[in-house]
């Protein structure tokens, strides 16, 4: 009973500091329409003997990794947050639609999940997935993904197999709660393996040496780093200078930035980390994949 009222107290509390300023967000943002995607990823085109990829918006990537088919931390939902089931979500509204629905996903081998956090991990969004998709999360995240007829939960270092590509938990830096009173979950990126070449999902993660490691175990041809959401939250989200360092780091050969454009998490100007990310990458811009949402990219063959 105790942890009860507790809870509700927690609760109390934090819906008197930012109850106000959501209702107020949502009144502003009924007169501003959510923008369409500027791009529209066309799937059934991909051929299975290339690595392409998508972004979706925010951190929802579609992958067709040489016929292995993923999609990283899906949220395709107008917000996230908060679910009210049957009336609403309480959170941010997207700046911008996504790409492609749910229902417009192609059939998947798995969808991956860094961690609990619900711009990361929308139960609305998997809710729409086929039961039948397998689902790759880490440590303590199982019960998010438990409507899927397959679980496999990782800590870092473990790996499973799925339809002939390595998929392995990695090391990040960030933190696992779902909720203000939820115990510590899991969390982290993946290093998926296959023909002789990896690529990264980095997830959420503040600056960290952990990728660096990457560089003598796998041929990372593209790093999925993030690079949004810095202000003030340093401790917790990489700068773009720093996702740029850590993709060098660990010898990605492109780096595909996510985690920014796509909902208002922070203080810095929306196109800010795009700016930053390319003035960083200077005359290596052709490194960075692709920088707009619903944009395809194929790696480059020899």
């Amino acid at each position: 009973m105790n942890t009860t009222v507790g809870n509700l107290r927690t609760y109390a509390g934090f819906a008197r500091r930012f109850g106000r300023r959501f209702v107020g967000e949502c009144v502003r943002e009924r007169r501003v329409p959510v923008a369409p995607a500027p791009h529209r990823p066309r799937p059934a085109e991909w051929r299975d003997d290339r690595l392409t990829v998508a972004w979706l918006g925010h951190s929802t990537v579609l992958i067709n990794f040489y016929g292995t088919w993923l999609v990283t931390d899906p949220a395709l939902r107008q917000r996230v947050g908060v679910r009210v089931p049957g009336v609403l979500t309480v959170g941010p509204r997207r700046l911008v639609q996504p790409a492609l629905a749910a229902g417009e996903l192609p059939a998947l081998d798995a969808v991956l999940v860094s961690h609990a956090h619900m711009d990361h991990c929308d139960t609305g969004t998997l809710a729409r997935l086929p039961r039948s998709t397998r689902a790759v999360v880490q440590r303590a995240n199982g019960d998010l993904v438990r409507r899927f007829r397959r679980v496999d939960e990782l800590t870092w270092g473990e790996s499973v197999e799925v339809d002939g590509a390595r998929v392995e938990s990695i090391e990040v830096s960030h933190w696992g709660a779902r909720k203000l009173t939820d115990s510590q979950r899991g969390y982290g990126g993946f290093l998926i393996e296959k023909h002789g070449r990896a690529i990264v999902f980095g997830g959420d993660t503040a600056d960290t040496r952990a990728f660096a490691r990457l560089r003598s175990r796998a041929n990372v041809v593209l790093a999925m780093m993030p690079i949004g959401a810095y202000d003030p939250y340093i401790h917790a989200h990489a700068n773009p200078e720093q996702s740029w360092r850590m993709a060098r780091e660990m010898g990605a050969t492109y780096i595909l930035p996510m985690h920014h454009s796509t909902f208002r998490l922070s203080r810095e100007p929306v196109g800010e980390p795009v700016e930053r990310l390319l003035a960083v990458a200077g005359r290596e811009g052709w490194r960075v994949a692709l920088t707009e949402i619903g944009q395809t990219w194929s790696l480059p063959e020899d």
